[in-house]
């Protein structure tokens, strides 16, 4: 489950009762998987590109292409993967 949260404070005894899960951590989704018994939980869906921070590839990738859409910094950045990749050009 990816995303941001606005929650209220009653996930915080939620939370304290919970068990431990993988790897002894209190687990957010558990808590909001009883907290979604209690009352209604909305979610809205992103809108945009998706990018896993959590990879490191998708952690490149990310920085890279929003560093494109930058306007201080596409020009510099542009001719930086410029110089970088013309070797591989065959």
């Amino acid at each position: 489950m990816i995303g941001r949260y606005i929650l209220t404070p009653e996930i915080f005894g939620i939370l304290e009762k919970c068990e431990p899960g993988r790897g002894g951590e209190i687990q957010l989704t558990d808590g909001l998987r009883i907290l979604n018994k209690e009352r209604q939980m909305v979610a809205y869906p992103i809108q945009g590109k998706r990018y896993d921070v959590g990879d490191k590839l998708g952690y490149i990738e990310a920085t890279i292409e929003i560093a494109l859409q930058r306007t201080d910094l596409q020009d510099e950045l542009k001719s930086y993967l410029r110089k970088l990749t013309d070797p591989w050009k065959a």
